[in-house]
Order: C-alpha cells, then structure tokens, then sequence
C-alpha cells in the first residue's frame, strides 16, 4: 500500500474530530505503521490499537468489515451484536448496527454489555444467520477488536474468513459503505433489543452444568471475584447466587466497567500483576478462593488458598486437569458419563490431560490453537447427533467449557464449575492443591510454560516470518534435548486446517512455536515431563533461554 497516498485520503475524507487531530499530528514513522497495511481479517476478525490509519481499529475499518460482512450475508439476514467494556466499544457497536441497517439485516443487540459467550447463545437462541462481539478479549487497554461468529455460534472458519475478506478487499473505505443512523434502525425496527430472556436462559445453560448428581457441598465458601473492569459481574455472580454461592467479596476498583483498566493495565487472568488487587482482598478477608474474569468474560483465572495460609496462583493447564478429572469422575460416579464421551484440547494445551482422559475412557480430540477449533468439534458431533457426548474441552490460555449450549470458550461457565468443584472437595477436607499433586503422582509430574517474543511495526512482521522460516528449517534439539518427532501443521495435519504452528516432541516433552494469531508476536509454548518439579524446572530454564536467545 502507497501509505502516503492512502494517509492524504483520509485527511480529505476523516470527520471525526479525534481522528482529524491523530492524522495531523503523525510523523512520517507513525504515517507508515498506520497506513503501510489492512487491518487483517482472519478467523478472529479483526483486532488492533484503536486510532486514525487503514492499519487501526476506528469507525471506517469497523464499518468497512460490516459491509463485507453484510455483502456476503446478504440482504435479509440477521446478526446479533455484543460488546464489552473498552474504550469505544459502544461507538464501534453502533456504527456496525447502522451499516447492517443499511444493507437489510435484521439486528438483535445486547441492551447492556456482556461476555463473549453471550453472543455464541443469543446467536443459536434467535436464530441468527452471524453474531459480532466488539471485543478485544484481554489485551491491554488501546486494543479493540472485531469478533465474528457464524450461524452455529461458532468463530467462522477460515473459508467464510477468506469469503468474507474477499468482499472487505472489493470496498474502497469511504465510497462504497452504506451507513444509517443506530437511532433510526431502533424506530423502524431492524434494530432491536434482545429480551431479558435470552440472558436467563444462558444462565440457566450455565448452572445445568453441575455434576454434583445430589451431591452435598457447602456453598459458604468465601469467595473474592474481580471482573476486571470487565463484562463478568452480572452473569457470574448471578449464576453463584441462584446456586447458593452468596459469600462473595467483589474488588471494588475493578467491580465497574471501565476501558482504561485504571488498576490492571494487562487485564488477563493469566499474568500475575491482574490479579494483584484480588489478592490483597483476599489477604484481608481470609478468602478461600479468588476468581478473576478478563473483560469479555471468556477467560477465567484462579487462586486458591493453601494449607500453610498463601495463596496459589494456578495455571489454565492445571485448573483444566483439575476440572477434568472431576467431572469425568463425578460422571462415572453417578453413572453419567455418556456411551462414546469426548474430551477437546488444543495442541499447544498440556498433553498430561490425555493420560486423564484415557483413564476415563474419552476420546480426545486434539485442535489446532483457538476455542473456536473445540467449537467446531462441538458442531460436529451436534451434526451427528451426538452433541452429549461432548464433555469437556480446555485450552492453556485459561478457556474452559464443560457443555455444547455454546460454541465458544466461557467464564461464566468456568467460574460457576470451579466453585462447585472446590466447593465439593472442600467440603471432604481436600484442597485443590493437595488434588493437583495427587493428579501429578498418579499420571507423572509435567510443567507447561509459555515465552512470547514482540515485533512491531512493518519490519517486526518480517522478523516474525523469518523466525518462523528458520524453524521450519528444523531444530534437532533444545538445549540438549534431543528431538524425535515433529509435526509441521501448516501441512494441514490430522484434517485441520493448515496452520503456520510447529511441535516438536523431545525426548522430556515438546515445544511448540507458532505466530500469534491477534497480536505482534512469536509464541513458545514449553512442556517438560519429568520426575519432579525441580528436575522439570531445570531443563524448561535451560529450553527457555535457548529459544530466547535464538529468536532475539
């Protein structure tokens, strides 16, 4: 792209004041990453730093993607469109509202902002033909995105992600979009609110997710929540108390929605400093466990008290073994389990999981990285008939899902599951920790870690392609451990779609090195079995500064 061509265009053309003052304030190097590509369209939509430029998350890139959207739908269509706490979320949820108006699609919208899943059901529920989420999940507070899900409720594969783009790359930005007024559609009725309904009916999908069977559990467990300043705290508290769980601390400074994310400026469950304040509040009221949802309220993190009175931080591969374990063993229990059961995992998720599973006897499917792949398994097996024998499915990056109600990953689903879970094995004297080290006893000790490495701009593109080249290539071992089988999945393995990962099996574990999908980096993902956690932790050092080292 002629970014200076593309960069007077919008000069001419921007009105929005905000966009007009960015465009007349950009040096020749903020000129060129702003204009130098697209926005990419893939699977996830579109996701980037809100701001001026064919390369930014603003009105013209959201109403561009709406058209295509609508031109490959078509006329007389339907969507359904949520949107969470991040700055412009609403502006950006109404102006695609207006150009599907536009076009003659029907638009049912969230009247409140809503976690992700949200979308999935009221898709499915209303029978909707797509479902957008103005969300850019838990990445720091100038990102947004552009989130797309088709009829089944599941993220578009990647053919209507090409078919779509196809139509986004036929449209000039400023010519070629129709726009209507958000106000005018709510008047004439092509726009409209869903009912309060379609809200608890999702709860009620939720809260059928327990295994207890008759179970008894005491629900007084006191636990801190965090939404994050995010979308959780309506459903997820809302599915604790209609339970039972009613001894629940909110953290104030991140109960309200807010885009700045003034107290966890990484608002993701995985990274410790989120969930810093949670902790403190838990210090303070002796809290048995924490519970933190990032802002569109599809991941979940955890912390649970020890023994020795601290706090544990879990992983998404440890909670995911945990809550694995306990609902394949509640559904043996009770004689629940279904004739041919299904477990999902994602390749880059830890591999221990399929020991729990085979004991079990589930099936486990393995998906390439994304909840939106365990979705589609969900759709098949619901194409076969056989959506109940989907039990469970879990990626590292701490998205759960224990039933089929939606095709995507959800909080609210993982934090009503995670309490009963804790709950039920409190209340028999055993904490979720002394259940991990048991886990790891009966199946073997394994650690799982993950190492990003960022490149910006146009040359951190071609960085990233480089190293992903150069891994190509080949690699026969990592810091001594030595590799003997390799699976190069943009090849298009086991039926998945090409995609550019690669695994490498060593001879203590594996290590997978792929692009992230949203954002500017090459992610590693380390898995060491071993006989300990000491032995396990030496040789992941030793990978890890190897790889560091390497890519750097």
């Amino acid at each position: 792209m002629d970014y200076k061509s593309e960069y007077n265009r919008w000069l001419e053309n921007v009105t929005e004041a905000d966009l007009q003052e960015e465009l007349n304030g950009m040096d020749d190097k903020a000129m060129e990453d702003a204009f130098y590509r697209d926005l990419a369209f893939g699977t996830g939509g579109l996701r980037g730093t809100i701001g001026a430029g064919t390369n930014r998350m603003n009105v013209y890139t959201v109403s561009k993607a709406s058209q295509g959207l609508s031109n490959y739908l078509g006329s007389g269509a339907s969507v359904v469109i949520g949107y969470d706490s991040r700055i412009k979320s609403d502006v950006f949820t109404k102006v695609a509202a207006g150009v599907f108006a536009a076009n003659g699609i029907k638009v049912h919208i969230w009247s409140e902002l809503l976690p992700v899943p949200t979308v999935s059901y009221a898709v499915r529920a209303l029978g909707a033909s797509a479902g957008i989420m103005i969300t850019a999940s838990h990445n720091p507070s100038k990102y947004n995105g552009y989130k797309v899900y088709g009829a089944d409720g599941c993220q578009i594969t990647t053919e209507a992600a090409a078919a779509i783009l196809a139509e986004i790359e036929k449209l000039d930005i400023f010519a070629d979009v129709k726009n209507s007024s958000f106000e005018d559609g709510l008047k004439s009725g092509i726009i409209d609110y869903i009912d309060d309904s379609v809200l608890t009916s999702f709860i009620e999908e939720v809260k059928k997710q327990s295994v207890l069977f008759g179970d008894e559990i005491n629900r007084d467990v006191a636990i801190v929540y965090s939404p994050l300043n995010g979308t959780g705290l309506k459903p997820v508290t809302r599915a604790l108390e209609e339970s039972g769980f009613t001894n629940i601390t909110v953290v104030e400074e991140q109960r309200n929605p807010d885009g700045n994310f003034p107290t966890c400026p990484f608002p993701n469950p995985e990274i410790r400093e989120a969930m810093d304040l949670g902790l403190q509040y838990c210090e303070k009221t002796g809290a048995d466990l924490l519970l933190a949802t990032d802002p569109d309220a599809d991941r979940c993190g955890i912390a649970v008290k020890t023994a020795s009175g601290e706090y544990q931080l879990m992983s998404g591969n440890e909670v995911g073994l945990l809550l694995l374990d306990y609902v394949c063993s509640q559904r043996i229990k009770h004689n629940k389990m279904p004739e041919h059961p299904v477990f999902v995992k994602t390749v880059v998720t830890m591999d221990l999981a399929e020991k729990i599973a085979e004991h079990y006897g589930l099936e486990t499917v393995n998906v390439l990285t994304g909840f939106k792949f365990i979705g589609e398994v969900i759709g098949k097996l619901e194409a076969q008939g056989r959506e109940k024998d989907y039990v469970c499915g879990f990626e590292e990056s701490y998205g759960y899902l224990t039933g089929s109600y939606v095709r995507d990953k959800d909080a609210v689903n993982a934090a009503f599951i995670i309490c009963e879970m804790f709950a039920f094995y409190k209340t028999r004297g055993i904490s979720l920790s002394d259940k991990l080290d048991e886990l790891f006893n009966t199946y073997g000790f394994c650690l799982n870690t993950l190492h990003f490495y960022e490149f910006g701009g146009s040359a951190g593109m071609v960085k990233m392609q480089e190293i992903m080249a150069d891994f190509h290539r080949g690699v026969d071992n990592f810091a001594g451990q030595k590799v003997v089988k390799t699976l190069d999945y943009s090849k298009g393995l086991d039926g998945l779609p090409a995609s550019d990962v690669l695994k490498f099996y060593t001879e203590t574990g594996s290590v997978v090195i792929r692009p992230s999908g949203t954002e500017p980096k090459v992610k590693a993902y380390i898995s060491v079995t071993a006989n300990n956690r000491s032995e396990a932790e030496k040789i992941e050092e030793a990978i890890g500064a190897e790889l560091a080292e390497k890519i750097k």
